[in-house]
């Protein structure tokens, strides 16, 4: 039998796809969300047969506003309580915000905030009724410098790191708790699709596997940690910008996001 149900955003790919394992291996039963239906009911098959649980897909775009709520009425439909939620999916753009289209923009508030947020809003209040759960929220190092080249990304991480310290306190005593985990660059379909591949920080800086990551991630939760920012460079680079001017973080930050 399942010890709980886990809900877990953007698990056809990446972080979210190794944490979907990870949770299944532990013996969770599995909502499985992504745009990728195909993806998804594979990655189902497989865990179902692997780990002899209960896998449910649900095929959704969250860049839709109306998503977040159509994934909990299903949730509610189904009478299937979620006692763990992974916000993990997210998405980002390379290039000068002049030069963005709004399009882009509007998509990363939508995905990196507002579906976060709502589907936080709506899950977390049926945790706290029954006093049992745990919140997941993928941020990035990103959440703790500006980001020239990447302005609305990083600034959505940042979001999503303040958002998650203070539902957090909030929380305490409910029986509900928060993580949000903050990893440096992930090998992932990500950096392809924000156009990231080739600047200098891919070039240089250590890459972490995504089941790395993921492994990192749900121990963290598990723990019940408040941050979590795995690899010691990624935790130095999150801490050194404290006690430089935020002129030189910028100027720093834009280096390292440039081609």
């Amino acid at each position: 039998m399942a010890l709980m149900t886990a809900l877990i955003t953007g698990a056809s790919s990446g972080i979210g796809y190794e944490i979907s394992r990870i949770l299944a291996d532990q013996g969770h039963d599995l909502v499985l969300v992504a745009r990728r239906e195909q993806n998804l009911i594979h990655l189902a098959n497989f865990l179902e047969k692997e780990h002899d649980i209960a896998v449910t897909v649900i095929a959704a775009d969250l860049t839709d506003p109306k998503a977040a709520n159509r994934i909990y009425q299903q949730l509610e439909k189904d009478n299937t309580p979620i006692d763990i939620l992974v916000n993990n999916a997210g998405v980002g753009y390379w290039g000068a915000f002049t030069q963005q289209p709004l399009e882009n923009d509007e998509h990363m508030i939508q995905l990196n905030v507002l579906a976060l947020t709502q589907l936080t809003k709506l899950i977390s209040q049926g945790m706290v009724k029954r006093g049992l759960g745990k919140i997941l929220n993928i941020a990035s190092a990103a959440s703790f410098v500006p980001g020239p080249y990447m302005s609305v990304y990083y600034a959505s991480k940042a979001y999503v790191l303040s958002f998650s310290e203070a539902i957090r306190c909030e929380l305490k005593g409910t029986g509900v708790s928060v993580t949000v985990f903050c990893p440096g660059p992930v090998s992932s379909e990500f950096h392809q699709h924000a156009g990231t591949a080739n600047i200098f920080l891919m070039r240089k800086a250590p890459i972490m596997g995504s089941a790395q990551a993921a492994r990192s991630a749900v121990k963290a939760m598990q723990k019940r940690k408040a941050i979590e920012v795995p690899g010691l460079m990624n935790t130095v680079m999150t801490i050194l910008p404290r006690f430089f001017p935020r002129s030189w973080v910028n100027f720093i930050t834009k280096l390292v996001l440039k081609p």
